[in-house]
């Protein structure tokens, strides 16, 4: 099979726009999620600071407050939840706050330690016993997902990675056999 170089560059070219068009064409119909508003508004930041300093308090490091964790929780669920999982994390923060405010006669905010840490172990158990009894296509109780985005969003932060774990940034070698010493800090690398 005989072929000159005009015939060869315009089969490549073809081909480099078959590729190139492909994905457009495929997707011409298909519509895409835009950045809608916040799940949140400015005081539902502060109520989700403290439920995530509730979870990650400040010890010898700083806590999840610090972190700035409640807006990373408000980023990542308008970023990347669908709508009915927005709408079901805002109402359950929203009657986390009222169901608090009932039972301890004190706003989450501000309210005592210890009311708040007894509140949220409970919370914590109920979406324990909902996820072991959920069925596939049901979606996840809310406070997982805030407990999960509270950690995810502490470890991630500079705050996190940097004074609550030991900060490798070229972690070298595997070394299964590394000393340890009680209290020292897992390596976040």
């Amino acid at each position: 099979m005989d072929m000159n170089r005009r015939e060869a560059l315009l089969r490549l070219a073809t081909l480099l726009g078959v590729t190139t068009l492909t994905p457009q064409v495929l997707t011409a119909g298909a519509t895409h999620p835009t950045s809608s508003a916040p799940v949140f508004g400015s005081a539902d930041l502060a109520l989700l600071d403290e439920i995530a300093e509730t979870i990650m308090p400040a010890t010898d490091v700083p806590g999840a407050k610090a972190a700035q964790v409640g807006a990373f929780i408000s980023m990542m669920l308008t970023d990347c939840y669908d709508a009915p999982v927005q709408a079901a994390v805002n109402a359950g923060v929203d009657e986390l706050a009222t169901t608090y405010r009932r039972r301890f006669n004190e706003a989450f905010v501000g309210g005592s330690q210890a009311n708040r840490t007894a509140f949220l172990n409970e919370l914590d158990a109920e979406q324990k016993r909902y996820t072991a009894s959920k069925r596939p296509e049901q979606p996840h109780h809310y406070f997982r997902i805030v407990k999960e985005l509270s950690v995810l969003g502490y470890f991630s932060s500079e705050i996190g990675a940097s004074q609550a774990l030991r900060y490798m940034e070229v972690p070298g070698r595997f070394s299964g056999a590394e000393p340890y010493k009680k209290g020292d800090r897992a390596f976040y690398n």
